[in-house]
């Protein structure tokens, strides 16, 4: 596919370039410039509207699309524990052909808001994982499935540092399955579970610092930070980080090791706003994430936004475009969320014409305040249109 004379947000750096040449084969965009003549693919004119990298949605739970809206009211462990909440009572007595439809929905929904790319932390071991892939199978999203053992260890195992046998055993069928492990928390696991999988070769995630509760638990039980016990997973990336300190925002962004924001989930559960610019200042590398479906709807639009808003201006909109797209890559290892040669070809064609985006002075800040899905014209994964039209 070629596309003509579009405007774009191109790079690393998400740079505007008022018009370019995008060509895509293979899945990849191979020539970005100005003047590129077809070479026989699909060609389109693209006047009139901006070329913008698919959002990188770094954190959700899609299997709780069952459960939209039962936690109002409750806080994190009320709601979402994975052992004490809500969710753990509903996803336990849904049938798995319900769930994964309402999955399937969720994916549907998120390409719609421009979302090519979510990493999801899949509950209920192998079977788990196989329903996220399932309803994955029948869109053309992304979906990086993150899953986890279905053993969740207690206060003696991990005070005296055991791993179990079924959680190893479940942690063979997992990790051979999915795309990686997202692990629910330090809490959950003792040492010797979180350094077991920290041998494993894919992808490596987990909760931490999301709660000062949760941190007080972590010293209750082992004596330890909860930062200092999920480091010993050796996580590819981190989610919320909300209530960690300075020393160990400093240790994470020393070892280049990603935090997923999820502003608008903290809000509600924790009633606590991360200081993404914080993260930020410290030199950690922030993406966004919208989390839980029971409390936020997987929408990218809205994560930005509120990002932005209650940063009291710490962050630009080109920040925070940044943490939904590029970042996600940058956190994920892989060449995706950017509009840049050798890249996974994702993006948005948003209408620049369109009544929320015109007079469209400042690009970023009308994509991160004044966008919707209303606003895209067409979503495009792997070079080849998947929602909309050309």
């Amino acid at each position: 596919m070629l596309i003509q004379n579009v405007s774009a947000l191109l790079g690393l750096d998400v740079e505007y370039k008022e018009s370019v040449d995008i060509r895509m084969q293979n899945g990849i965009f191979t020539d970005i410039g100005e003047g590129l003549d077809s070479i026989g693919e699909s060609t389109y004119d693209g006047q009139g509207l901006l070329a913008v990298p698919g959002f990188v949605n770094c954190h959700t739970h899609i299997g709780d699309s069952i459960a939209k809206d039962i936690s109002l009211g409750l806080d994190v462990k009320g709601g979402v524990h994975p052992v004490y909440g809500v969710k753990s009572r509903v996803l336990n007595r849904t049938e798995p052909k319900h769930l994964v439809q309402f999955m399937q929905n969720t994916c549907l929904s998120m390409l719609a808001g421009g979302t090519t790319t979510f990493v999801d932390f899949r509950e209920g071991g192998i079977s788990g994982v196989h329903m996220a892939q399932s309803a994955c199978d029948v869109t053309s999203i992304k979906g990086i499935i993150l899953g986890r053992t279905n053993k969740y260890q207690d206060k003696n195992q991990i005070k005296n540092n055991i791993i179990p046998n079924n959680i190893k055993n479940d942690l063979k069928n997992v990790i051979v399955q999915a795309d990686g492990l997202g692990v629910s928390g330090a809490n959950e696991n003792s040492d010797a579970v979180l350094e077991l999988y920290s041998e494993t070769s894919k992808i490596r995630a987990i909760h931490a610092a999301e709660t000062a509760e949760s941190v007080q638990d972590s010293y209750d039980m082992t004596g330890k930070g909860e930062v200092e016990r999920a480091l010993l997973m050796k996580p590819h990336f981190l989610v919320h980080m909300v209530h960690a300190s300075d020393t160990e925002l400093n240790t994470v962004s020393e070892a280049r090791i990603g935090v997923v924001a999820c502003p608008r989930s903290n809000a509600v559960l924790s009633g606590t706003i991360p200081d993404i610019s914080r993260m930020v200042n410290m030199g950690c590398i922030v993406a966004l994430g919208t989390d839980n479906i029971m409390v936020n709807s997987p929408d990218m639009f809205r994560e930005m936004e509120f990002a932005w808003k209650t940063s009291n201006g710490r962050l630009t909109p080109h920040d925070t475009l940044r943490m939904a797209t590029v970042n996600g890559g940058r956190v994920l290892g892989m060449k995706l969320g950017a509009i840049s040669m050798g890249y996974m070809a994702d993006l948005i064609l948003f209408e620049k014409h369109h009544i929320s985006m015109e007079p469209m002075h400042n690009p970023y800040a009308a994509l991160v305040h004044r966008a919707c899905a209303d606003t895209i014209r067409a979503v495009v994964v792997d070079g080849s249109v998947v929602h909309g039209r050309m």
